[in-house]
């Protein structure tokens, strides 16, 4: 149940750690996993010591995204309960999403952790095949 000032985790290598919501689109009130939602970017990831001041490699250059960036993006996990069609209830430990451009590709090439199953319904088969594992 994703809502207005949700925070965030963004698992992929976009550049941006924490995005808050501020729109949930084509929904009444919360949106779930699958929903599109529009973010703000809170927090940037940092990429180690060499990306810092000096370092060989410029942060502009490895982040695709910076912080206060208004981004499109996808619910792939909720920590609220989702009853599934078989009886199954899944739950995960936080709330997570994957940035996406206006086409709706996604904006990183790579996925760290598991993302809801649900996606495969909701036709978003580019971030079920970036993803190393879907429950």
């Amino acid at each position: 149940m994703i809502q207005l000032k949700t925070m965030l985790n963004c698992i992929d290598n976009s550049g941006a750690a924490i995005v808050e919501c501020v729109n949930v689109l084509r929904m009444k009130r919360a949106a779930s996993i699958g929903d599109r939602i529009i973010v703000v970017v809170q927090k940037q990831r940092s990429f180690g010591p060499e990306s810092g001041p000096g370092g060989s490699v410029s942060t502009s250059a490895a982040n695709k995204v910076r912080r206060g960036d208004i981004r499109h993006a996808i619910v792939v996990r909720t920590a609220k309960k989702i009853q599934r069609k078989d009886g199954s209830v899944v739950k995960f430990d936080d709330n997570a999403c994957v940035l996406i451009n206006k086409a709706g590709e996604p904006v990183g090439t790579r996925l760290n952790g598991i993302v809801g199953a649900e996606l495969r319904d909701k036709k978003w088969s580019k971030i079920l095949s970036l993803a190393p594992m879907h429950l």
